[in-house]
């Protein structure tokens, strides 16, 4: 091949890393380095000299440790056969990344395990040139830009896997809320990355997480769903209310409960929860159990006694007219949740038929 007599490289968008396509020099071959370019001389897989921007006419002088190995005498123009890279020291953004299969996180707050996935995009940038060329020829005679970008990305994933799971337990957060806080991720996830990818002369810039997201039809997501809406009702009404309304659906059932051995053990669980919840069903729960267990008495037929939720608090055994009195004094209002033998579940006081003309 015919001898080279100056070695340059524009570097193309995006591209880290350069091999010079010849490697039949001479001395007095002239070297071109851009900005923001680093060169370097590689002769049998080791690491030579390095030259930053500027023009270079290369002598015995300029190439001491590459002159060691070729031994070329002082003042000559010999040819000789050396590698020429060029590093790019730009930054190479906007490059996407994804996490390739589901990442098992236990949800920090309701302790279920879930599968997520997260994608968002990154930029590199070349800090230490050496430490960069060295990590290169070391791997491997040559890269392209996509090998490159491959080589680093998947030590990127590798890496976010723990690092994702470890920032949503450290912030406590459900995975249902966790997209409030990618910008706060981001940042802390983008600063390890860098510690952990220094050792091969690069820094990551912009690491961004664009969304964390989760198979909405999966059952350990659905799961968690209920949970959320569980814990939101008895923020709401308080667990005592909460409770209390489990009660009361167990005297319920107990009621509607069919034969004779079914409605013992029915009613049997409704008395104890009735004694909880209000003398008035637990009074009903009691009558039955001094009845012939063969004949299941009805539920006496009376005017409904409702049960209102108030500050947290249960306060029992009041009549409609009981109700507008605590309506009319601003105590109860149309929003107020009520709950009277027959309803399945507590309801504001306004979707009540029998109540909410007094709202």
């Amino acid at each position: 091949m015919a001898i080279i007599d100056i070695v340059k490289h524009q570097t193309a968008d995006g591209e880290l890393c350069y091999k010079f396509e010849s490697d039949d020099l001479r001395m007095g071959t002239q070297l071109v380095v851009h900005p923001a370019q680093t060169a370097f001389f590689v002769k049998g897989g080791a690491v030579c000299d390095e030259f930053t921007a500027g023009t270079y006419k290369l002598d015995t002088e300029n190439i001491p440790i590459l002159n060691k190995i070729i031994n070329l005498p002082f003042g000559s123009d010999s040819p000789f056969q050396a590698e020429v890279w060029f590093v790019n020291q730009t930054a190479k953004l906007n490059l996407p990344w994804g996490t390739p299969h589901p990442i098992q996180i236990e949800d920090p707050r309701y302790h279920i395990i879930v599968p997520v996935r997260a994608h968002g995009q990154y930029g590199i940038r070349v800090t230490n040139p050496r430490v960069f060329i060295e990590t290169l020829i070391g791997s491997t005679g040559s890269f392209s830009s996509d090998q490159i970008e491959q080589f680093y990305k998947g030590r990127i994933i590798s890496a976010l896997n723990t690092l994702l799971a470890q920032q949503i337990v450290i912030n406590g957060v459900s995975i249902l809320d966790i997209n409030t806080l990618l910008l706060s991720m981001s940042d802390s996830i983008n600063e390890q990355l860098n510690q952990l990818l220094g050792k091969y002369g690069v820094s990551i810039i912009d690491f961004a997480i664009m969304s964390i997201t989760f198979p909405q039809n999966d059952e350990s997501v659905i799961k968690l769903k209920n949970a959320k809406d569980l814990a939101a009702r008895l923020n709401i009404t308080g667990r005592d209310v909460y409770q209390m309304e489990r009660s009361f659906n167990v005297l319920e059932a107990a009621a509607n409960n069919q034969g004779a051995g079914g409605q013992m053990m029915g009613l049997g669980v409704g008395l104890g929860a009735g004694v909880g919840v209000g003398n008035a069903v637990g009074n009903i729960a009691g009558q039955y159990m001094n009845t012939n267990p063969s004949q299941v008495p009805p539920i006496p037929q009376s005017t409904p006694l409702y049960y209102l939720a108030i500050n947290g608090q249960q306060v029992s055994n009041l009549t409609v007219e009981n109700i507008a009195a605590y309506i009319a004094k601003g105590v109860a209002n149309a929003s107020t949740l009520a709950w009277t033998v027959g309803m399945p579940s507590w309801l504001p006081i306004a979707q009540i038929p029998a109540l909410a003309s007094l709202a």
